[in-house]
């Protein structure tokens, strides 16, 4: 699998505070990390691959094509922007490898005809239940 490098400019981190438990430390310390990463205006990716991460996450992208990721997991604010850097590189290695492409096939020939003789003979059966009036 191949692993993207993204630079640390095309980033923005903002943090604030955590929700949850933590004590005082909840209301003192801004420890949850927002990151916000334009996926149209990135250039560090193949096109390829930028254009399936689009497709896959339209719904999380805004019109300006900025995503935005949150992690409030930890208590320390280090941890939680190298979680969400982590979240963003898992979405994008999801869309890394280029989906296989289906080949159309019809079933055989013996395989149709065993399907219909079960559902005739199903038919048949449910048809000898029947009350004759």
């Amino acid at each position: 699998m191949q692993s993207f490098k993204i630079p640390a400019s095309e980033f923005s981190f903002s943090f604030s505070r955590s929700s949850g438990p933590g004590g005082q430390n909840v209301n003192k310390v801004n420890t949850k990390a927002t990151l916000q990463w334009n996926a149209f205006a990135n250039t560090s990716l193949p096109k390829d691959v930028l254009e399936r991460f689009i497709k896959k996450y339209s719904n999380k992208l805004n019109e300006d094509g900025i995503i935005t990721l949150v992690s409030q997991k930890s208590r320390s604010q280090n941890l939680n922007s190298t979680d969400v850097v982590e979240k963003l590189h898992e979405m994008i290695n999801s869309v890394a490898i280029a989906p296989k492409l289906r080949k159309a096939t019809k079933p055989s020939r013996s395989a149709v005809n065993k399907r219909l003789n079960e559902k005739k003979s199903h038919g048949d059966k449910k048809k000898s239940r029947q009350e004759k009036y």
